[in-house]
């Protein structure tokens, strides 16, 4: 099959952690002996910041880290339906322009041969519903919501059809442990600001706990205001700003625990959706201490696979017991990997998707013969 993919972007990672799970989902779909292709706009906004802070480097860092993938970038002058002619199947990531969204659907309804599935991997359908609401999106043969809450969220409004869940998870070929490297690092966070989501979660989950223990601390994220810069200075913390995902697996590795700080629109509306960062953690074998979110789906093994804190105080107690318990970090490590590993690998979730394919994928023919 064909796999047609359109992204805000896949070669740049800045402030977009979708491009960290659709870069495994399209590696896994190519090992299968299938095609992937991915599309995103040649003004994309994570792209052109990253290009505005880094140059161009980056770009070429993408190629030579991930060879097997192959992405374009379109333009206004893009022939959209020239480009889905040959395609299996087309999915269209929720930060799509919504004109170009609605063509897409227009290109299914008016014969194009593909299955066609929009999939959301954000919190707009609570926080921007109107906007959602005016998505075009009932030519869409499926929708993948990546949590429970929002697939009921979409069947609850009426938007589109067929609606299933699909959570991110970690790409474990590029996401592993990495025994041996020196730990030379307390805790790390990797984490961006994010729009003042979680910024009081952030004092009270990551600053405070390592300003009160001394710890050796490293910060890497974007768009962190001074006044956040200022708060990570006074409490000892290095800030070390955007990181390359595919050079994540290095730096966990190269520290002693890491910390879960969800955004808040997710922890109050949108329960049982974590951070892929979360996944990709347990992947590389680090231990875990996460702010709350409500597991409302069980994808994990609290208190085994991770430990919860309720506030700051009890992250500060889960955060020293680790360091200073070497038998309690490995047990959390082990358990948090062996989860990771049979449960939320892209390569299960890519299982998932030709298992929705298998049941939906033929609806086009049935309702054409109709």
């Amino acid at each position: 099959m064909k796999f047609v993919f359109y992204t805000h972007s896949l070669v740049s990672d800045w402030n977009h952690g979708n491009a960290h799970f659709l870069r495994g989902v399209m590696r896994d779909i190519v090992r299968r002996g299938h095609e992937a292709m991915a599309l995103e706009p040649a003004n994309g906004w994570s792209r052109n910041n990253l290009v505005a802070e880094h140059g161009r480097e980056p770009l070429h860092a993408f190629e030579r880290t991930f060879p097997d993938l192959v992405t374009h970038s379109y333009d206004d002058n893009f022939d959209h339906e020239a480009a889905v002619d040959a395609a299996d199947v087309v999915i269209v990531h929720e930060w799509t322009d919504p004109a170009l969204v609605a063509r897409l659907g227009r290109a299914r309804k008016e014969g194009g041969g593909f299955t066609l599935i929009f999939h959301d991997t954000h919190h707009r359908a609570v926080s921007a519903g109107k906007e959602m609401a005016g998505l075009a999106l009932a030519d869409y043969d499926i929708i993948l919501a990546f949590g429970e809450t929002l697939k009921e969220r979409y069947l609850r409004a009426g938007w589109g059809r067929n609606v299933f869940t699909w959570h991110e998870a970690a790409d474990d070929t590029l996401f592993h442990p990495m025994p041996g490297r020196l730990k030379s690092g307390d805790l790390v966070w990797i984490g961006n600001w994010g729009d003042e989501e979680r910024s009081r979660e952030i004092d009270s989950f990551l600053v405070e706990p390592a300003r009160g223990l001394a710890l050796k601390t490293t910060v890497h994220g974007v768009r962190y205001p001074d006044g956040a810069l200022e708060r990570l200075r006074r409490a000892g913390i290095g800030y070390r700003g955007w990181i390359a995902n595919a050079e994540v697996p290095r730096v966990f590795a190269e520290n002693r625990v890491t910390v879960h700080v969800p955004r808040r629109p997710y922890v109050e509306a949108l329960p049982g959706i974590p951070t892929i960062r979360m996944f990709e953690a347990l992947a590389c074998g680090i231990p875990l201490v996460s702010a709350p979110w409500q597991d409302a789906e069980g994808l994990f093994r609290p208190g085994k696979d991770f430990l919860f804190a309720r506030d700051g105080q009890q992250m500060t107690r889960h955060l020293d017991d680790i360091l200073n318990d070497d038998s309690l970090a490995a047990e959390l490590a082990a358990s948090g990997l062996e989860t990771v590993r049979s449960r939320h690998t892209c390569r299960h979730r890519v299982d998932e998707l030709l298992s929705i394919l298998a049941v939906n994928g033929t609806l086009r023919v049935r309702e054409a013969a109709e």
